[in-house]
């Protein structure tokens, strides 16, 4: 059935916990961002002001993704600096790998 392609329990585990932590509309938001962020990396000022929501609740979630690996930061004077952490995001996304013989995915 394929399984000696199939991504071990542990490995599976750990992926998880990253899912754990992108599983929310901001965070996702806040990756989609920082991914497309010409330098790679942004300031926690311009990235609060893209979101409807007060600092701390943009706080936390940049909390929870640092917290689990999915991002880096650096304090430069009073300014925190964001970027993302390739080697914890590639797994999840060669997690899955798609063949020709997976099921189309159709994008709206």
């Amino acid at each position: 059935m394929g399984a000696e392609a199939a991504i071990s329990v542990r490995h599976a585990e750990e992926l998880a916990k990253t899912l754990k932590a992108l599983a929310h509309p901001i965070r996702l938001r806040l990756v989609s961002l920082l991914a497309h962020e010409p330098d790679g990396e942004a300031c926690v000022c311009a990235i609060s002001a893209e979101f409807g929501v007060t600092g701390p609740t943009i706080s936390h979630h940049l909390r929870l993704l640092r917290e689990a690996g999915v991002l880096a930061c650096e304090r430069r004077g009073t300014w925190v600096y964001y970027r993302l952490n390739p080697d914890v995001l590639d797994p999840v996304l060669q997690a899955i790998p798609l063949t020709s013989t997976s099921p189309s995915i159709i994008v709206d």
